[in-house]
């Protein structure tokens, strides 16, 4: 197995991760706009956004934000120690279990994607209804490929290797662009090129974990992939996995809360979310997710030989160790948060001022006219309120994984959400009754994200060592 290597900075590896990323998000605009230019926010749009939620249950459940909490801290210390025989024996027990969990879920989402959607989707009838069915059976085995790539990503990053495992969404987003432009081009209904659309994202995700296998092979040898959840490493694993997966659950009733609301909306309320949300998570991407994944695996190595031997934080006695530690690991979440704020407070500022402006100049051609844009800027709006309360969170995320508390973050979640289910359906159904051309979708969010404000006054007064942070590091003071 090849050693993690020697420890890149803090601003490099964000830097390497942000570039990836920003590669794979300028191709997903470009998805966005070959999308919208033929779907805008009709009926088959809606279908596949919510054929495209469905299955995701799978991969969010399963894939990289789980495996943040729970395997990457693990690895990366078994690497720190120098046990890279641990280190590959746990990464192909994980790939193992992970392919046959996704494996039986998958059968499940495909054998019952017609009462599925009729759950989650309950608003959809007729046409759009059957549509749905028919993307989400298509769409589904494609989750099991994404939680395997979520799998390399997590052993290349432990291996300080950033960049590969965040560009290569971009293969994803070039075969759905590739396969629609050339579906369009053959006269196609709305519902085939939606079939189309559907059958590229499936390509792309085969192609998305084949341009990562030969770079994890290289790095972890012998990779043999096993189901022995015996081991203490993997037990450790396993024990984290649950706490992570009840609070990427939590946040997945919230997402299909959001579904299941805007589908007893008008036509194009589901779409108008989707294309919202790609403007909205460009910024949490970009910088916080660039901070929050580079940092983790180093804040996992804070009590491995590596971290204590490192003059930046020196332990002279065990009583003394947690306390030096710990404050490292408070100035690098500081550090991290001061990052994202600069950033992401005047990314919000744009999206509520200008965000019809923004909108425009990346969606509105072909079949997506000013109406379209007015729709998805009210949702934009309504994300934008909880924008840096959403990137603060992920970062503050990484110190609570990097030390195995998986329980607080699921804890917040259930907090937010409920505060979500309170608020929701009240603002959602009296904005859409506004003389204004559909915002009963932007009520939806608003209401969303201003929870999203919760997570951090609790993750900053938590009792852990990822606590009393000066909350001027994330320039709210």
């Amino acid at each position: 197995m090849t050693p993690a290597g020697p420890a890149p900075s803090s601003r490099r590896s964000s830097a390497l991760v942000g570039a990836g990323i920003l590669c794979s998000r300028v191709a997903g605009l470009v998805r966005e706009r070959v999308i919208a230019s033929q779907f805008a926010t009709g009926f088959a749009a809606d279908a596949f956004r919510a054929a495209l939620r469905i299955p995701n249950l799978l991969q969010n459940l399963l894939g990289e934000g789980v495996l943040s909490a729970s395997f990457i801290p693990v690895y990366a210390r078994l690497l720190a120690e120098g046990d890279e025989e641990e280190a590959g024996r746990l990464a192909g027990a994980v790939a193992g279990l992970l392919a046959a969990t996704a494996a039986v879920l998958i059968v499940i989402g495909v054998v019952f994607a017609r009462p599925l959607t009729a759950v989650l989707a309950a608003g959809y009838t007729g046409e759009r209804f059957e549509l749905t069915v028919t993307l989400v059976r298509i769409l589904t085995p494609s989750i099991g490929v994404l939680v395997l790539s979520a799998w390399c990503l997590g052993v290349l990053n432990s291996h300080r290797r950033f960049f590969l495992s965040y560009v290569a969404p971009v293969l994803w987003n070039v075969a759905q662009i590739a396969v629609l432009v050339a579906a369009a081009t053959q006269g196609l209904s709305q519902s085939s090129l939606a079939v189309a659309l559907a059958w590229g994202a499936v390509a792309g995700a085969v192609l998305q974990l084949g341009v990562q296998l030969p770079a994890v092979r290289s790095l972890v040898r012998p990779l043999r992939l096993s189901l022995r959840a015996r081991r203490a490493s993997v037990r450790t694993v396993l024990r984290r996995f649950g706490p992570a997966v009840a609070g990427r659950g939590v946040v997945q009733v919230s997402a299909y809360l959001d579904l299941l609301l805007a589908s007893f909306l008008a036509t194009g309320a589901v779409a108008a979310l989707g294309y919202a949300q790609v403007f909205y998570l460009l910024p949490i991407s970009l910088f916080a997710m660039s901070v929050a994944a580079a940092e983790l695996p180093e804040l996992s190595r804070l009590d491995s030989p590596e971290t204590t031997a490192d003059p930046d934080s020196p332990v002279e006695t065990p009583a003394g160790e947690a306390t030096v530690s710990h404050g490292w690991l408070r100035g690098r979440l500081e550090e991290g948060l001061a990052r994202v704020a600069f950033f992401v407070v005047p990314t919000a500022a744009v999206y509520l001022v200008l965000g019809d402006l923004v909108v425009a100049a990346l969606l509105q051609t072909g079949r997506f006219g000013p109406q379209d844009t007015r729709l998805v800027w009210y949702v934009l709006a309504g994300l934008s309120v909880g924008l840096v309360a959403t990137t603060a969170s992920r970062v503050l995320q990484s110190g609570l994984y990097a030390l195995g508390d998986t329980r607080s973050p699921a804890t917040i979640a259930a907090v937010r959400v409920a505060l979500t289910v309170v608020l929701g359906v009240v603002l959602m159904l009296q904005l859409d009754r506004v003389a204004i051309t559909g915002p009963g979708p932007s009520g939806l969010d608003l209401v969303g994200d201003l929870p999203a404000w919760a997570p951090v006054p609790l993750g900053l007064r938590d009792g852990t060592a990822a606590g009393d942070l000066r909350l001027g590091a994330v320039g709210l003071a």
